[in-house]
């Protein structure tokens, strides 16, 4: 057992010390001295929400096979800690060997959340290495980011080294093979650098100048060396049955978000609604095979002790063999008290039997998303559901013991109105009406409705990154009308309406369309105490606009300013695989509320079938 990096002394002062000690159930334990690579997995957040995610978790696993690479985890301290560590200039440490970050070859960040940027500082700060990839030295280690908001890594490029943009079971191996390769001819760290622009997926914003029109935006993004590609292409996964997925997971010894075995059974989506990022960006879907998953859930429920088991795609009503993975874990598991878990089902009477069959009725609550209320703002986002399709699911989940339903809305979508805000209302009392049409001896208890509303934000790689966003009064508006519509209904005492903050949202839309330009706003609000931004109890605005205002950037340029057809966006030079005339003529389709079939129905010629695999592979004549 390693000794902790913090002492008893401090330890004991600070809230949740297992956050930091290490130690936990499988984790990977080397001799730091007979790796040539070593590796910091770092999430920009607390300990709770990063040992939480799936990613981590794999690229933790597949990083540790290889016997050159020890690759150890490294998570944001807490507040309290990170003042300690502050006040008595101790540096961030690994889990695993308690050894300084400042000894590592790369950090690797995962970037899941924009709201995490400042996080991103705070590790680097803490670890004693310079916030700017440029001041950064000869022996320093490299900087790394991966995950969605590596679709847009503008606003946070002047702090990384190196991005990787897609799917990483793909190109480390290479990068660490070339890293390696540099450390035995004794590369300097640009020529390291230079030939890693080399490697598929792999962009060092250092290799790329930016120039901009009068007006503001991107005229142009050009290498400033010969030979670095132009446009970085993602790396994906074809065969999604393949990669090894992780067979001992590490069990932490504290209850972490998603505290259960987590099984991912598909890739990407099928659907192709305009507002959402990662129906795009993970394109083509992709499933796993059958067999594979069921020696995956043996493995991971063995090796955890986890008495759950959650089944994870983007939507996983559309994995084909959803319902004999659900009887194989029935099976084989449900008498040994194991629960499973299907998030990101749609209501129809398929996954309302796989429900009814794995999830106690009385406990649990159905949750669906519309994303909006009436079926012209439906048909424009295409999320191809009508009300009659609504109701019924409902009511369906209503006759087989549901009472407790969780509506997921969007307020401030391209081409919304009131009446459309207001049909949100409605549609929820409609859901309630349907209820009560049940006989009362046949209802389990009184219905409880919960509506939620965030506020849209146009991400890139979307049909609608070329619409604009709202002001934060706006969205307060538009939450207001909601909330008095919600009172109007009959059924008001049976929903509850709750929505997001709108300062944080504005926030968010501004990092996930901005340039390179908005990192001096980062550090400036990093340097004025923002922190942990996406937890409510942090997050202080003033902050923000003090930082904006001293770097000289309006916010609102990236916000509530509608982009020309024709112009060049910051993340342009990514190749997602999904072509920009593709997402622009599902933008205008959207202006007429114009629908378009999921990839199953008919290929809508998005440029994905260009890697192979998955639904495009399949519908190949």
């Amino acid at each position: 057992m390693k000794k902790p990096a913090l002492p008893d002394e401090i330890l004991l002062k600070i809230e949740k010390p297992a956050r930091y000690i290490g130690n936990e159930i499988n984790i990977v334990e080397k001799d730091p001295a007979g790796a040539d690579i070593r590796f910091a997995m770092c999430f920009p957040d607390v300990y709770e929400i990063g040992m939480s995610h799936l990613g981590m978790k794999i690229l933790y696993d597949m990083f540790n096979r290889r016997k050159d690479v020890y690759c150890e985890r490294v998570f944001s301290p807490w507040p309290d800690l990170h003042r300690i560590m502050k006040e008595q200039d101790i540096p961030l440490f690994a889990l695993e060997s308690q050894e300084p970050l400042e000894r590592f070859d790369f950090i690797g960040m995962t970037l899941q959340y924009e709201m995490c940027y400042t996080n991103i500082l705070q590790i680097l700060d803490l670890s004693h290495i310079p916030l700017a990839a440029a001041e950064r030295t000869e022996g320093m280690p490299f900087v790394i980011g991966g995950g969605p908001c590596t679709y847009n890594p503008e606003p946070v490029a002047e702090f990384f080294d190196l991005f990787y943009i897609g799917e990483g079971e793909i190109s480390y191996d290479a990068l660490f093979d070339l890293y390696k390769q540099a450390k035995k001819e004794g590369w300097t760290r640009r020529e390291f650098l230079i030939r890693s622009a080399s490697i598929p997926g792999i962009y060092v914003p250092s290799l790329y100048d930016v120039s901009y029109q009068e007006d503001g935006t991107v005229a142009d993004m050009k290498p400033n060396v010969p030979g670095v590609p132009e446009t970085v292409r993602k790396q994906i996964v074809a065969d999604f049955s393949s990669p090894v997925f992780p067979e001992k997971p590490v069990v932490p010894y504290i209850k972490i978000t998603q505290d259960r075995v987590v099984l991912e059974i598909m890739r990407g989506c099928i659907r192709g609604c305009r507002f959402c990022q990662a129906g795009q960006i993970y394109r083509p879907a992709r499933e796993k095979d059958l067999e594979t998953l069921k020696r995956d859930a043996d493995n991971l429920l063995k090796n955890t002790g986890y008495d759950e088991i959650s089944l994870t795609s983007l939507s996983s009503s559309d994995y084909s063999k959803l319902g004999a993975l659900v009887e194989y874990l029935i099976e084989n598991y449900k008498d040994k008290g194991v629960n499973i878990s299907l998030p990101s089902l749609r209501i129809d009477a398929f996954s309302l039997d796989v429900m009814g069959k794995v999830q106690d009725i009385r406990k649990s609550s159905l949750t669906f998303a519309p994303e909006a209320g009436s079926q012209r703002m439906r048909d424009v986002i295409n999320k191809g559901l009508t009300e009659d399709v609504i109701v019924h699911g409902a009511g369906l989940a209503f006759e087989g013991g549901w009472q407790k339903v969780k509506l997921y809305f969007m307020l401030g979508l391209p081409y919304e109105t009131d009446e459309d805000r207001r049909a949100i209302a409605e549609l929820a009392n409609q859901i309630a009406v349907r209820y009560y049409e049940i006989p009362k001896e046949k209802r389990n208890g009184k219905c409880q409705i919960t509506i939620s509303t965030s506020f849209f934000i146009p991400k890139p790689f979307t049909p609608f990154q070329w619409a604009k966003m709202h002001g934060k009064d706006d969205y307060a508006g538009f939450a207001r009308t909601v909330s008095e519509a919600v009172k109007a209904q009959l059924n008001r005492r049976s929903m509850k309406y709750n929505w997001h903050e709108t300062d944080v949202s504005v926030l968010e839309g501004v990092f996930a369309r901005a340039d390179r330009k908005v990192s001096k706003a980062i550090r400036y609000a990093y340097e004025d105490g923002a922190l942990f931004d996406s937890w409510s109890e942090f997050y202080d605005h003033s902050r923000w606009q003090r930082a904006f205002e001293k770097a000289g950037i309006d916010m609102d340029f990236y916000t509530v300013r509608e982009r020309r057809e024709d112009e060049r966006f910051p993340w342009d030079f990514i190749d997602t695989g999904v072509t920009k005339e593709y997402l622009l003529r599902e933008w205008k389709k959207a202006a007429q509320a114009q629908t378009s079939q999921n990839c199953r129905g008919q290929c809508q010629g998005c440029g994905a079938a260009g890697f192979g695999g998955g639904v495009c592979y399949e519908n190949q004549d």
